[in-house]
């Protein structure tokens, strides 16, 4: 199929598909809030309908101990490589609603965005999928590889239940290559194909002294104050050059290849562009690495949040009891969570200040994934947005997570290709989230680009 057929396709249904994906768009699927169950089962409802019109067959909704999976399939390609594709149809909350320009459900467009919640992550690009799909069957009747659809409800939380039902569902998931599209592009007009993520474990400390706050004039000076405890346990984390003091935090890192380091020296990212739009003096992290070399292939030990004590208007002279923290870590190649949390345990017992209890619960976990940029799945998907945004894609690794990435390799073996079209200026998570409608209507036809680049490799070539 020549791509100027896809062209006109996508250019004679524009307002058709901006139509449906409002549709999509205005469905409050928050996966983090009971008070929305019924609309994630709506948006699993519509997701649905959309894969069965675009032409997919066995589509099904499939419940799990949370919210429903998705899958839908089209295997009429023998011989030729099947894709798994993952997205989500579940959104984060959209407080503070004051600071959205438009009701979040209520999708806008304006100055060649489409602002809503799950405008880019993810609805907006599972959206892309669906449609590639359906040109290719409406021009041509038939699509030229294999394709498998797996949407969850829960990757804002953490995906919970989406290991289970990929363990559960082995053999009807397996497939040549995982296609994610969650992820952005390195800029404006800059695509790139992201090969690698970090991974993530996260801690709370509880700090509890005295059986209840204590007049400071009375106890001060006699009795541990446990916000001065809480502040003396986080220093012992992290150097002032933000080197992380954790025994054994580093062991097993995996060093930066130099062709790596080659490849980001080669974007130029402008490290005083990035200052300046962050309204900051500096930029921070370990000596030694490049802004680019921190955030995607460096190991990371954030404070989150601290809480304790009085903090309303004006003062109060007491030594409060109760203080707390909640630390993340984002984590690369070959970090286990597991240990890490372990690691980070012995550091609290062994730095714990005298006076006080210390205790640690554990949060969210999520193991670093990597697949080798040479690879040519991953290659192929820059040449499809080369022969469309006709510049170079460049090839970076994410400095986010999606856990289930890592599950997806572990369990399934599969390369994974992130190839994604948001931007990180639109404000996902965040109020008035929003969409590029120019890469919607490129990232289109990359889609279709590579589902037909995809058809020349033999099945033995995917398995490098």
């Amino acid at each position: 199929m020549h791509s100027t057929e896809l062209d006109h396709y996508f250019a004679q249904h524009r307002e058709k598909h901006l139509a449906e994906l409002k549709e999509f768009l205005a469905i409050a699927s928050i996966s983090s809030l009971s008070e929305h169950k019924e609309d994630m089962q709506k948006g699993a409802d519509w997701l649905a309908q959309a894969m069965t019109k675009a032409g997919l067959e066995n589509v099904k909704i499939d419940a799990t101990a949370g919210h429903p999976v998705v899958y839908g399939d089209w295997l009429h390609a023998p011989g030729k490589p099947t894709i798994l594709m993952y997205g989500h149809y579940d959104v984060q909350p959209v407080d503070p609603l004051h600071l959205w320009e438009t009701a979040p459900f209520e999708a806008t467009i304006r100055d060649e965005k489409i602002f809503a919640r799950g405008a880019s992550d993810d609805k907006g690009q599972v959206y892309m999928h669906v449609k590639a799909v359906e040109a290719l069957l409406q021009q041509t009747g038939e699509l030229p590889i294999n394709i498998k659809f797996l949407i969850e409800g829960e990757e804002e939380i953490g995906s919970p239940n989406l290991d289970a039902y990929v363990e559960e569902n082995k053999e009807a998931l397996s497939a040549d290559v995982i296609v994610i599209s969650d992820t952005g592009m390195q800029g404006p007009g800059q695509p790139a194909v992201c090969y690698g993520l970090r991974g993530l474990a996260g801690i709370q400390v509880n700090i509890k002294g005295a059986k209840g706050d204590l007049h400071s004039g009375l106890y001060g000076g006699g009795v541990q104050n446990a916000l001065h405890a809480i502040v003396e346990l986080l220093a012992s984390f992290r150097d002032k050059e933000g080197t992380i003091q954790v025994e054994g935090f580093y062991d097993n890192v995996r060093p930066l290849e130099e062709d790596e380091r080659q490849a980001y020296a080669a974007l130029d990212f402008d490290e005083e562009a990035l200052k300046e739009e962050l309204q900051v003096p500096a930029l921070f992290g370990e000596k030694g690495f490049t802004h680019l070399e921190r955030v995607w292939a460096r190991p990371t030990l954030e404070i989150n949040g601290v809480f304790g004590g009085f903090s309303g208007e004006g003062i109060k002279t007491v030594l409060p009891n109760e203080a707390g923290a909640k630390i993340t870590c984002r984590l690369v190649p070959d970090q286990d969570p597991d240990e890490i949390v372990a690691k980070l345990k012995a550091h609290v017992e062994a730095n714990k200040p005298e006076g006080v209890e210390v205790t640690v619960s554990e949060f969210d976990k999520g193991k670093p994934f990597i697949t080798p940029y040479d690879h040519p799945a991953i290659q192929t998907a820059g040449a499809s947005y080369e022969a469309v945004y006709n510049v170079p894609t460049a090839y970076v690794r994410g400095g986010g997570s999606i856990p289930i990435v890592a599950a997806f390799d572990e369990i399934l073996g599969l390369p994974v290709v992130l190839m994604g079209f948001g931007l990180s200026t639109e404000n996902f998570h965040a109020p008035n989230e929003h969409f590029h409608l120019e890469n919607f209507d490129k990232g289109l036809r990359v889609i279709g680009n590579y589902y037909e680049q995809m058809a020349k490799f033999t099945l033995e070539e995917l398995k490098k």
